[in-house]
């Protein structure tokens, strides 16, 4: 037997066919940041860099099998939750969660779309305000979904200041609220603010204008699980984090003819963040 075990995490989400996002993009930051990574499917989705085609949600039962089988053999100290989709999704999820097998509990609040689209019915957030939230140890909605889980509208520093207060009382015990959304496009610095129990942490970084921006909230939350599940505190894991997403950004691998999937090489890669490519004469047609 080995003197030491590699840190497992875990998330639960959708799959994405694009692979930017999803499932795919929680497994491809796990392995980036040094986590073996095991994963519980909500839903399968048809899509890719220009939109998404088709949406099949798993049953509950499916759902509360994975999350028994990763309960059985794994030793999970970190795990984060991405797309849920429904209110019986989510209340299927928070019961398995009751007694926290999983350790530390990273909540990504899939519910609005880059465009402003909603992807939770009213149902669906009212279930995850009322289950999930009061279990979550780092929640990291964006500007959009920190308006719906508080019912105001965020267009200041004090605005955004008062949300993540808001959100600790619901619950979370400490949040992230991601400020790309912000509407300052005169602005050349992207803001993020931390909320510990008794502190605030402002996270600036570069703004880079690109559409490859695709799987930005999955991969910083997974990178926030994986670095907990690796025994970091929360302000080390979101801080590595935000480092990690704005290498991902500032790296685009130009993949796609529409919004690109982020660069989950680039955190940790010596040639500025891009893998092999083909040449042209190489690639298979």
């Amino acid at each position: 037997m080995n003197a030491f075990s590699f840190a497992q995490a875990l998330t639960i989400a959708g799959s994405d066919s694009g692979g930017g996002a999803g499932i795919q993009a929680d497994l491809k930051t796990f392995q980036m940041c040094g986590v073996f990574g095991t994963s519980v499917l909500t839903a399968v989705t048809a899509q890719n860099t220009t939109g998404v085609s088709a949406v099949q949600m798993l049953t509950t039962d499916i759902v509360q099998a994975q999350i028994q089988a990763v309960r059985e053999d794994f030793q999970i100290r970190a795990f984060k939750i991405g797309m849920l989709g429904t209110a019986e999704i989510i209340e299927c999820v928070a019961s398995a969660l009751a007694d926290k097998p999983f350790g530390i509990m990273v909540l990504d609040p899939v519910m609005i779309a880059k465009g402003g689209a909603p992807l939770l019915q009213d149902s669906a957030v009212s279930a995850m305000k009322r289950h999930l939230l009061p279990l979550a140890d780092i929640l990291t909605p964006n500007l959009p979904e920190a308006e719906a889980l508080t019912g105001m509208a965020i267009r200041t520093r004090s605005d955004v200041e008062r949300a993540g207060r808001l959100l600790q009382e619901a619950g979370a015990k400490n949040v992230v609220i991601k400020g790309g959304h912000l509407d300052n496009s005169q602005s050349r610095q992207c803001t993020d603010w931390l909320f510990l129990q008794n502190d605030i942490i402002e996270l600036a970084a570069e703004r880079y204008p690109t559409q490859h921006t695709h799987g930005t909230g999955c991969t910083f939350s997974a990178c926030v699980a994986a670095e907990a599940a690796k025994g970091a505190d929360t302000a080390t894991a979101v801080q590595t984090a935000k480092r990690f997403i704005t290498a991902a950004i500032s790296h685009p691998l130009n993949i796609g003819s529409g919004h690109g999937p982020v660069n989950h090489w680039a955190y940790h890669s010596s040639n500025g963040g891009y893998p092999a490519q083909v040449p042209q004469d190489k690639q298979a047609v």
